[in-house]
């Protein structure tokens, strides 16, 4: 590849980058007033995979766990993770499935897969905080919501979640 051709094709990804990042930034400060709407840019920037076959696999993902039907979603998500490994929103989604699902172990895996990719992704963070709480391990759970909140302080669940983790250790920092 020329290295013209390789800056033609860098722009928009170079593009979509530099939006993400200011996304972030906006998203991380407490005194934005239009946080949906950046959190919505956000999470529309995160589900571009780059290949219309696959957005259609985790469109079918997402609306197989919304029928209710973690299995079928399971089917959709594993193949757009197997055919796009580092699409970070194809692990993130199987991760909810497999949760759905209540297999924990798998869910796991694939939100460490999800933050290796994309380690801003609140949503990743807090779900590994819900499996953590769980599995009663509360003082790693305050942690993952904690660093959800860093990322995304507009999720009034986990300040709820910590409070809750607060109250259930007797009161102690977490």
């Amino acid at each position: 590849m020329t290295a013209g051709l390789a800056l033609l094709l860098a722009g928009p990804v170079a593009a979509q980058v530099a939006d993400t990042e200011e996304l972030l930034r906006e998203l991380a400060d407490p005194a934005t007033e239009d946080w949906q709407r950046v959190e919505s840019d956000l999470l529309r920037e995160w589900s571009k995979s780059g290949s219309p076959s696959m957005d259609l696999l985790l469109q079918r993902g997402q609306e197989a766990l919304e029928a209710g039907d973690p299995l079928a979603a399971l089917e959709h998500l594993t193949a757009l993770t197997d055919h796009a490994p580092d699409f970070a929103e194809g692990w993130n989604l199987r991760a909810t499935a497999f949760f759905v699902a209540g297999q924990f172990g798998p869910a796991l895996e694939d939100i460490r897969q999800t933050l290796a990719l994309n380690p801003q992704h609140y949503g990743a963070l807090a779900g590994l905080g819900m499996i953590l709480e769980q599995l009663e391990r509360e003082e790693d759970a305050a942690a993952a919501y904690r660093a959800a909140l860093a990322v995304n302080p507009h999720q009034p669940d986990l300040n709820e979640a910590l409070t809750r983790l607060d109250q259930a250790t007797g009161g102690t920092e977490l």
